[in-house]
């Protein structure tokens, strides 16, 4: 039933502007949005459980909400063939159980207190928990994705496989590979590639043609690496909590972002650079003055400049990998994506 839905249809409809997406045709708005209301009442039913806690557990972020972006782009790649095919949920419902299980595991090696506008799972239940959670949150993704075929399986291993991955570089560092090059093979392996699964599941068990899935999936890869990005430069040229947190987190966390990686790595002599990368060096900047210059330096840097660039370069990639989709509102749809991302910090 609609009233079980964490999240309404009313109320999903207006996130839609709020992650830049224009479904401009009143059939294909109601045709995402009804698959995303099937989506919601099958997320809180594949996490159920005969134990409570482990039903409690797993309901948690769930039942906070969200974008719903990976199911989004599931329903959108099936608009390129039968929206309404049996399947299409379920890969939704897999994209995004895959996607929760992450956070949880996300939220204990980051020791995260809040996870969207919660207590996150580690903070309430303890870490081991948290994992726990996650770990089954991904065995019922496995469990789903059995029932869509051998190459759905196969499909959801492989991007487990590389969100694994992403995070083992993420952890480790960049070793002997140039940072920049290393934090986007990160971005890649953790964000972009379940989001480029999630476009080809759509594109898949919507029944599109095989040059359209891949057409879909190497979008999806491309605009999860934008988007991410995109958050990065909010955090810092933001003056508001547009991003979803307060402006110069990752500053004050230490978390070493395309801007400030790019301004540690130039070689501009003028005095705001250096003294930029002077109070760079330092690590997590948790003293609120040296915070507050260093986010005024970065936000008149050439490196926030030049991560602009960046993103847009990553936009316009993608919004060319739709060439071999068919013109319609849903084609239009994805390259409303392409210009919100590439406008949202310039």
């Amino acid at each position: 039933m609609v009233e079980d839905v964490a999240n309404p249809a009313g109320e999903r409809s207006g996130q839609f502007g709020a992650l830049g997406l224009h479904l401009a045709d009143p059939r294909v708005e109601a045709s995402v949005l009804g698959v995303l209301d099937r989506v919601e009442v099958s997320l809180r039913a594949s996490v159920a459980s005969a134990d409570p806690l482990v039903t409690e557990a797993s309901r948690h972020l769930v039942e906070a909400g969200g974008k719903r972006f990976r199911p989004l782009l599931v329903a959108l790649g099936a608009q390129f063939g039968d929206p309404d095919a049996d399947q299409v949920v379920p890969a939704a419902v897999v994209m995004e159980l895959t996607h929760l299980a992450t956070l949880y595991h996300d939220d204990v090696m980051d020791e995260a207190a809040v996870r969207r506008g919660a207590p996150s799972a580690n903070s309430r239940w303890t870490n081991s928990v948290a994992i726990l959670v996650g770990d089954y949150l991904f065995a019922r993704a496995a469990d789903i994705a059995a029932d869509l075929g051998p190459e759905a399986v196969r499909l959801q291993a492989r991007t487990f496989a590389r969100l694994v991955h992403g995070q083992i570089a993420e952890t480790v560092g960049p070793r002997d590979t140039d940072p920049v090059a290393h934090y986007l093979h990160v971005i890649a392996e953790k964000t972009g590639s379940l989001i480029a699964t999630s476009a080809r599941f759509g594109g898949m068990f919507g029944g599109a043609s095989p040059e359209h899935v891949e057409a879909l999936a190497e979008y999806g890869e491309i605009i999860g690496v934008a988007f991410q990005l995109s958050d990065d430069l909010l955090d810092i040229a933001s003056e508001s909590v547009q991003s979803g947190k307060t402006p110069g987190t990752d500053l004050r966390e230490g978390v070493p972002t395309l801007p400030v990686l790019y301004a540690m790595a130039s070689d501009d002599a003028d005095a705001a650079s250096v003294r930029l990368r002077e109070i760079l060096a330092t690590g997590p900047l948790v003293d609120d003055t040296l915070h507050a210059e260093a986010l005024g330096l970065l936000r008149e840097s050439p490196a926030l400049k030049r991560a602009r660039e960046t993103v847009r370069s990553y936009a316009e990639d993608a919004r060319a990998r739709l060439a071999p989709l068919p013109e319609g509102p849903a084609r239009r749809a994805l390259e409303s994506l392409c210009d919100y991302i590439a406008d949202r910090t310039s």
